[in-house]
């Protein structure tokens, strides 16, 4: 069975930078005005929404289930990954910050964490639960981090050298449940322009 995962459309947050883990940053008019562009892939229209509580990817998840109406559940698990003390900072000042532990997100490891915040391996064990419960193919709507680790727990990557997979914009994701756990990443597919 396939679900499919969807990054939330852009925030004035993503534009300057900043990290936002659980901040509750909404989508920008930027992210609106191209929102407003697309639709999902027909395959995928009407197909129940699971989506992060944070209004950004729920506005993404209303109004893409407005075109094709579909069944939206919030789900806790779908939430972007705690990032603790550097919530509201931007990544360029944490990287030139000689007494920070940040880095660019391609050399994170499972030990990865923000102070106060989560790693990787909460992030694998929120998202296997999850997983087990899905019954049909379903669209998840949420956020770069969470998709990351959804994604490295179907590839097999362990936050070890390069990715296996690339979170583009703009697209769905697919991936492959056996049994209840991901097993395989599709290749993206783009949302339609209407």
């Amino acid at each position: 069975m396939q679900i499919a995962l969807l990054r939330h459309f852009p925030t004035d947050w993503n534009a300057l930078g900043r990290l936002q883990g659980r901040t509750d940053v909404p989508l920008s008019a930027e992210g609106r005005a191209e929102l407003a562009l697309r639709r999902l892939p027909e395959a995928w229209r009407g197909r129940p929404i699971l989506c992060s509580p944070l209004s950004r990817a729920r506005e993404t998840a209303e109004t893409l289930a407005a075109l094709d109406p579909a069944p939206i559940r919030i789900d806790d698990r779908l939430l972007e990954m705690d990032m603790g003390e550097w919530e509201g900072r931007q990544g360029a000042d944490l990287i030139a910050d000689p007494d920070c532990a940040y880095g660019p997100v391609e050399g994170w490891t499972m030990a990865f964490r923000a102070p106060g915040g989560e790693g990787p391996a909460e992030m694998f064990a929120r998202l296997a639960p999850l997983f087990a419960e899905i019954a049909e193919p379903t669209l998840l709507v949420t956020h770069r981090g969470l998709m990351r680790a959804a994604l490295a727990m179907a590839a097999g990557w362990r936050y070890e050298g390069p990715e296996t997979f690339r979170i583009k914009r703009f697209a769905l994701h697919p991936v492959t449940l056996e049994a209840g756990r991901p097993v395989a990443v599709g290749a993206p597919e783009k949302l339609v322009l209407r």
